[in-house]
């Protein structure tokens, strides 16, 4: 087959990890007799230096008309002003709306060779495979009325958290389907407690539940979920939130891997198409230098291949070379290695079996 995909590097060492998945793709479509075609376009904190925004309307419009986007990472300390105009994430937060995308899915696998990376002890990460689907384009992120005042000598602030009952039960309705084809459990994060927002999002999902008998369905809140993933990981199959709170606790569960180099995402809508990216930032610290590392954006390219282009023997193929490399002792430094983006690159198409 023959695919178009736009590549947004973006900014710190978004670059050197999208150069690294792209070195994946490109063998893989050698081998398996694909044609992956490449346009590449500036997001963030570069874009802003050249364009003054952090995506311009022509960048936007090649990704709608691509087959999918793949993107590295945006921002840095050069950008980092609280009171600037045009920061670097909203150049992402406008890429999000505009191709539509309400769905990012976040797996969490803890790989046996890694269990000694992360900080929770060996016995607490048996049996981890869990999917976090997170809400993209409502809640906080999003909601109007947004911004400061000032008045009578006094500095406020606002953001809005706002929910439609159809934006709640599109992604939950996604989230039933994708624990069916797992273990058959969803647990719905919210703060029902003491959110409006949360309430009508708690009764929005035991309507969907219907729809999914065979689906075992708990509410937990925010606060509970957030303990539960370190105190008994293993206990989630498929989790699904809302935006502010999926943002959270996708980090949070990335500790459990030992390292956010190692996991991928998926953003996805309704028939448009899909972005993919790391879910790491664009870790300034170590841009440059050759030792990022690139894991978490060749298993982006995989569910790229697998959402957005139906080639499931691909996908599974890269996450086996992954999964190989690491089982063959190949390791960056975030996982208490030595190799750099190059060497580990090279230890996954070494790997590649297709």
């Amino acid at each position: 087959m023959e695919a178009n995909i736009v590549l947004l590097p973006g900014d710190g060492i978004g670059p050197e990890v999208v150069s690294a998945a792209v070195e994946v793709l490109n063998a893989l479509a050698r081998r398996s007799g694909h044609t992956f075609h490449y346009q590449e376009h500036l997001i963030g904190g570069c874009s802003i230096d050249k364009h003054g925004t952090a995506l311009t309307e022509e960048a936007l419009a090649a990704c709608r008309g691509a087959g999918a986007v793949l993107l590295g990472a945006v921002g840095g300390p050069k950008w980092d002003d609280p009171t600037a105009r045009v920061r670097p994430e909203q150049g992402l937060l406008a890429l999000r709306k505009g191709l539509g995308v309400f769905a990012n899915l976040r797996p969490v696998r803890v790989h046996p060779k890694l269990i000694a990376a992360s900080p929770l002890r060996p016995e607490k990460l048996a049996g981890v495979d869990l999917l976090v689907v997170r809400e993209l384009t409502g809640g906080l992120y999003f909601g109007q009325p947004k911004g400061r005042t000032q008045e009578g000598g006094i500095t406020r602030a606002v953001d809005t958290l706002v929910y439609a009952d159809f934006e709640v039960e599109r992604i939950v309705d996604l989230a039933f389907r994708l624990a069916r084809g797992r273990r058959k459990k969803l647990a719905s994060v919210d703060k029902a407690n003491v959110l409006e927002s949360s309430r009508l999002w708690r009764q929005v999902t035991t309507q969907v539940a219907a729809r999914y008998p065979d689906v075992a369905l708990e509410h937990v809140l925010v606060d509970t979920a957030a303990m539960r993933l370190v105190a008994n990981p293993a206990s989630f199959d498929v989790i699904v939130t809302e935006n502010m709170f999926g943002d959270i606790l996708t980090d949070e569960a990335a500790v459990l891997v030992g390292s956010m180099g190692l996991l991928p995402s998926a953003s996805l809508g309704s028939g448009g198409p899909g972005l993919y990216e790391p879910i790491h930032g664009s870790a300034p610290d170590i841009a440059g230098q050759g030792v990022a590392n690139p894991c978490g954006t060749v298993l982006s390219a995989a569910l790229m291949l697998r959402h957005s282009f139906g080639l499931e023997a691909e996908a599974r193929a890269l996450e086996a070379a992954v999964e190989r490399a690491i089982d063959s002792g190949a390791l960056t430094r975030d996982l208490g290695g030595s190799l750099g983006t190059a060497q580990m690159t090279a230890a996954i198409l070494a790997h590649l079996d297709i």
